[in-house]
């Protein structure tokens, strides 16, 4: 029997995790191989008439207020179990494969059937539907959606008014589910990562939730940008490159940027950071910076107790970027703290921060 090896870097977002089967079906392998699945969000456009989430969502899909959790008589946490002879049957749920990388069906119905279930979809203005995988490698991890990039989007949909017709920049989208939600209020969206296998996946995820974004005549462009690198990939031969014409756009008419929990590791928090002040100080308008972060709690060996590295890391950037004096550029930091309505169904844990950070050239 083959030696059974588990890889210690997989994770799995809490999106994916808590989402009923039914609301995610495998539809193709991407390009590496892994499963791509379909999941549906809808937009709750009545959560401006509630009150904001603080614990989540209820069962029919309303925010829920938060609750005190159940104590003991010594004060321990009160769990509720189930009985040990309770034991209902689950119905098997297995994954299907609704369409090859081909774009072949394999369920034994025709490519005509998929169609027209796409087009009836393409009439809906209440869900977005994400491609993306599960339970991936850390290097993966933009392949999957997870709680920052809903957080920012609860906030663009929450403030119609502040970002109608821009022109907006944001770094690490993964599979693009805030620049979606993005364009249904801005202009133009340049959405950007790295990857071409991820990119591809971006650019479908653009294609298919295009219903949101075209009674806006707004657009959004799938674009190659390397933290590390510096300069914009122009090479036409290069997948997802950039046109002059699209650089001296970005230059002159951004006036936000914006990234959804992309700060897990440190060399790539540092890159971040170095980019976003390449580009600010490169604009022809003064500019905001919306930054999500989930801080993540870990027990680690170094420090024999819970630590959050990785947020710990993204503050003392942020307060360097808030003290920085060079002579060209003054940055303002402060946290978004106001509560807004939640117009997705998933946990908005406490741990959830939004941060806003405005840009001055002096």
């Amino acid at each position: 029997m083959d030696e059974v090896t588990f890889r210690m870097d997989t994770v799995l977002s809490d999106v994916h995790l808590l989402l009923p089967n039914a609301r995610h079906l495998m539809t193709r392998l991407n390009g590496v191989g892994q499963p791509v699945f379909i999941s549906k969000f809808k937009i709750l456009w009545d959560a401006e008439e509630k009150e904001p989430a603080c614990g989540g969502l209820s069962e029919d899909g309303s925010p829920s207020s938060a609750s005190e959790a159940p104590l003991d008589d010594d004060g321990d946490l009160d769990v509720a179990r189930r009985p040990r002879d309770a034991s209902p049957e689950r119905e098997r749920v297995c994954p299907i494969i609704l369409r090859q990388a081909t774009g072949t069906s394999t369920d034994g119905r025709g490519e005509d059937d998929d169609d027209e279930e796409e087009e009836e979809e393409a009439t809906r203005q209440d869900v977005i539907r994400i491609e993306h995988t599960m339970a991936t490698p850390l290097e993966d991890v933009g392949k999957q959606i997870w709680r920052g990039a809903f957080l920012l989007a609860d906030f663009i949909l929450s403030r119609p008014a502040e970002f109608e017709g821009v022109t907006v920049l944001e770094l690490g989208a993964g599979t693009g589910l805030t620049s979606v939600v993005m364009a249904t209020q801005a202009k133009m969206v340049y959405c950007t990562d790295v990857g071409q296998d991820l990119l591809s996946m971006c650019q479908r995820n653009v294609t298919i939730n295009r219903h949101l974004t075209e009674a806006k005549a707004s657009e959004v462009r799938v674009r190659q940008l390397d933290w590390t690198g510096d300069d914009f990939c122009t090479d036409a031969e290069v997948a997802y490159a950039w046109t002059e014409d699209e650089v001296a756009d970005l230059h002159n008419e951004t006036s936000l940027i914006m990234a959804a929990d992309v700060c897990y590791d440190d060399e790539l928090t540092d890159a971040l950071f170095r980019m976003l002040y390449r580009i600010t100080s490169n604009l022809r308008n003064q500019s905001t910076v919306y930054l999500s972060i989930e801080k993540r709690l870990n027990f680690t060996l170094r420090h024999m107790e819970v630590s959050c590295e990785a947020y710990d890391h993204f503050r003392h950037c942020l307060d360097e970027l808030h003290d920085m004096e060079d002579g060209k550029m003054q940055y303002c930091v402060e946290q978004v703290l106001s509560p807004f309505p939640q117009f997705f169904q998933y946990e908005r844990v406490e741990h959830l921060e939004l941060w806003k950070v405005s840009a001055y050239q002096k």
